[in-house]
């Protein structure tokens, strides 16, 4: 069988949130879907998997609340669920970025679709910025983007303060997994008074399903929050694992390291494994 992977997310006024919990959680564990959907007063942001049926339904049961009803999501194919069950937690922020003022619902850049992205890039006067954290950008990303080089979204801030100058007269063209993160982001940069700030429509994952792999400037695989560890261009399963104690994607070069012991390090944490 195979099953179906739905990403999705919205920034809206949930006030009613926690009262939201219950019935969602009901409402996914009736249709044996597991995975992880976090809700704020911010909003809502998920990655679940489940049958195309289950999948089906559960955007509609979400979409039946009307602050919800244009809810967009993507979605990939896998041969089992990536995930061992089911969550639903409340959050402070459905991305956590610890910037109040950083407000989607109250402004965000410029959405430019996948199919328009490649032109934005290629312009010598825009600045292309990976808004992922540094183990995401280390198996892919876009031709010339720069990298904050971040563990932490909330890292962030600190990466364009340091920045700032360099920045400032320039178009800002941001991009993440799903475009939850560099939605945020660009709410906090048109709060900082930068201009023109752009973000990736859908994320990664819409760029690859509508981009075809000879037009695209990506490169490398996209990490995904779940047991595949990682997607190719075609969104199948990649060819990444996850270290087991650093949960630091790895490959077979890894794994021919010196570093790596199988349960217990990779080269990306060998030092402290072994401190």
């Amino acid at each position: 069988m195979s099953y179906l992977v739905a990403t999705f997310y919205r920034f809206v006024d949930l006030p009613d949130y926690r009262e939201k919990q219950p019935e969602i959680l009901d409402f996914c564990q009736k249709k044996a879907i597991k995975g992880t959907i976090l809700l704020a007063r911010e909003g809502i942001n998920a990655t679940i998997a489940g049958t195309p049926e289950a999948i089906a339904e559960v955007l509609a049961f979400l979409r039946s609340d009307r602050r919800l009803a244009d809810l967009e999501h993507k979605e990939s194919r896998c041969e089992r669920i990536p995930f061992g069950r089911l969550k639903v937690r409340l959050k402070k922020e459905i991305v956590t970025l610890g910037q109040p003022s950083a407000n989607p619902n109250e402004k965000a850049g410029t959405r430019v679709p996948p199919r328009e992205w490649n032109q934005l890039i290629r312009d010598p006067d825009t600045i292309v910025i990976d808004t992922r954290n540094q183990y995401e950008v280390a198996i892919g990303t876009f031709a010339g983007a720069i990298e904050p080089r971040t563990r932490h979204f909330r890292e962030f801030p600190e990466f364009i303060e340091q920045h700032r100058d360099e920045f400032r007269c320039k178009k800002i063209a941001m991009f993440c997994t799903g475009g939850i993160r560099c939605e945020k982001a660009s709410s906090f940069l048109l709060d900082q008074g930068f201009e023109e700030v752009y973000q990736l429509h859908g994320g990664i994952l819409r760029y690859l399903a509508e981009v075809p792999p000879e037009e695209s400037l990506w490169r490398g695989e996209c990490f995904v929050f779940d047991e595949r560890v990682a997607i190719d261009h075609h969104l199948q399963v990649g060819h990444y694992q996850m270290c087991p104690a650093c949960g630091h994607p790895i490959d077979e070069r890894d794994k021919a390291s010196p570093k790596y012991r199988e349960g217990r390090s990779c080269p990306h944490c060998y030092q402290e494994s072994e401190g």
